[in-house]
């Protein structure tokens, strides 16, 4: 659960969504999320680092540069997310079934 509280807490910020959403249609550059947000690079810089401590993204070098970095999602947050949101799910089904049961077995009643 402090998987998903730490995702919940860094999806709050509007740029770090965005940030997730570019990066859910392929890995990318700091340059390339700070244009497409049309952020500056320090500041997407401290959004990428927020990311990076959550667990949300992953960064890789790029062989012969050492500077540039790419950075991608990581899997394990989304699918922690996912498994919670399907329990969540599973618990609402079971107690819409047993409130449809109620009304079913008092409406003979009335």
């Amino acid at each position: 659960m402090a998987e998903v509280d730490a995702l919940f807490e860094v999806l709050g910020d509007p740029t770090r969504r965005e940030v997730v959403r570019l990066l859910g249609a392929h890995p990318r550059r700091a340059g390339e999320l700070a244009r497409a947000t049309g952020v500056s690079a320090p500041v997407i810089s401290r959004h990428l680092r927020i990311l990076l401590a959550a667990g949300v993204v992953a960064d890789e070098r790029v062989p012969g540069d050492a500077r540039l970095r790419v950075f991608h999602l990581r899997r394990e947050p989304i699918v922690a997310l996912r498994a919670w949101l399907d329990q969540l799910q599973a618990q609402w089904t079971e107690q819409l079934g047993s409130f449809k049961r109620y009304v079913e077995e008092h409406r003979e009643d009335a």
